[in-house]
């Protein structure tokens, strides 16, 4: 074992993302995970590369809507009635961050990562030769009539502020130019020319994880149940015995905080359940990325299909996936885009990892240097994993990050 060894757990988009860059600064680099490549959320969200979501899900205000959220089990962010204790105490800290001086903070904070990812990913994509599984479309968010794009734009200043760029578009016809087909209903739309996805966000990460295996990485299927010290290296005991590593990325997504506790650290993730169906090429002649902001899901191109999914359902790792959700978004697509075609669909559930305010944790643990956590990114775990990469190996290297990481820090909590 040498000084430059380290071991990722976990091979999702951040895990996959930051072993390559670890990789590239000279470490040797090992991956655990307990399922493999993309198994989890990496493999059936929407692919979005969302530059331009700087807003946390934590708005001043939003509590006012809790009843409603226990009263829709189907609304677009909603809390099953049978875990609403235990998610109690997690919801108290949401509503703490939706206060004033924390909201601001959050967006400053969530604003200067994607600032760094953005970039990060450019370099990502060049590095793997990956242009080609780029969708360089853009983004239309949709609003139903003047109201709801009046209630829109506040958030929209606070993204000129940041540097989002992005065109209101304030009648059908000009919505049309971009994508034809949509019910006249909306009215109104923002559409952000630089928003990018993937052709495939689980072809994406396998993408990756070929060229860190190609550099001489390696991925291994095997649970970790617990990380200690031990002699100044991390012992990490798994379902296959015990390892040593003198350095070790938590990058486990819903699961991290299991993990996370064990050194110590008892850090509040819980998981936003996203649901989506995928239908087959030929569905819907999509042109751009279509976010139905008022509803709380999306529209995107996967691997010439149509993928439609989204909503937040915050009810754990073991609750029975509702796919009702995922039938009721269909519902609405179907209305919203008269002319598409549900047949051959393929439903599909995931859980994505989330923290309180909406900002991910990217920190070394609390008690040593050796562990370094990159999880809780929510819906933005394909946005901001080049960016968390690029962050993970300054910090393993000792070095000063590109930006601060005080917001991103386990001990906020």
């Amino acid at each position: 074992m040498t000084q430059r060894d380290i071991i990722v757990i976990g091979a999702g988009i951040i895990g996959i993302s930051t072993a390559l860059a670890l990789q590239a600064s000279g470490f040797s680099v090992r991956i655990l995970d307990r399922k493999g490549v993309a198994a989890e959320a990496s493999q059936g969200n929407a692919g979005a590369f969302a530059f331009t979501d700087i807003v946390p899900l934590a708005t001043p205000g939003i509590m006012l809507k809790a009843p409603k959220w226990l009263l829709d089990p189907m609304g677009p962010l909603s809390v099953p009635p049978s875990y609403a204790l235990k998610i109690a105490p997690w919801m108290l800290r949401f509503w703490r961050a939706s206060w004033r001086d924390r909201y601001d903070a959050t967006i400053t904070a969530q604003a200067q990562l994607m600032k760094l990812s953005r970039a990060a990913l450019e370099r990502q994509i060049q590095m793997v030769s990956g242009e080609e599984m780029m969708q360089r479309d853009g983004q239309l968010q949709l609003y139903e009539g003047e109201r709801e794009y009046a209630a829109s734009l506040p958030g929209w200043e606070l993204r000129r502020q940041h540097g989002v760029e992005f065109e209101l578009l304030e009648s059908p016809q000009k919505i049309a130019e971009i994508q034809p087909g949509l019910d006249l209903r909306f009215t109104h739309a923002s559409f952000t020319p630089k928003w990018m996805n993937t052709c495939d966000p689980a072809r994406w990460t396998e993408h990756l994880a070929r060229n860190f295996v190609a550099r001489g990485g390696t991925i291994d299927i095997d649970e970790v149940k617990s990380l200690s010290q031990e002699q100044g290296q991390v012992l990490l005991t798994t379902t296959s015995g015990k390892q040593h590593a003198r350095q070790v990325v938590v990058a486990a997504g819903a699961w991290s905080h299991r993990l996370a506790k064990t050194l110590g650290d008892k850090i509040p993730l819980e998981t936003e359940r996203g649901y989506n169906t995928t239908l087959p090429a030929g569905a819907f002649d999509l042109r751009t990325h279509l976010t139905f902001g008022g509803h709380g899901f999306v529209v995107s191109k996967i691997s010439g299909g149509v993928r439609v999914g989204g909503a937040v359902e915050l009810g754990g790792l073991t609750l029975a996936p509702n796919y009702k959700r995922a039938d009721i978004l269909l519902k609405k697509a179907v209305q919203f885009l008269p002319e598409l075609n549900t047949q051959g669909g393929q439903q599909w559930m995931g859980f994505r990892p989330s923290t309180p305010d909406s900002l991910p944790v990217i920190s070394y643990a609390s008690n040593t240097r050796n562990v370094i956590y990159a999880f809780g990114h929510g819906h933005l775990g394909m946005t901001q994993a080049a960016g968390t990469a690029e962050l993970v190996t300054s910090l393993a290297n000792g070095n000063e990050a590109t930006m601060s990481l005080d917001a991103f820090s386990a001990s906020r909590f």
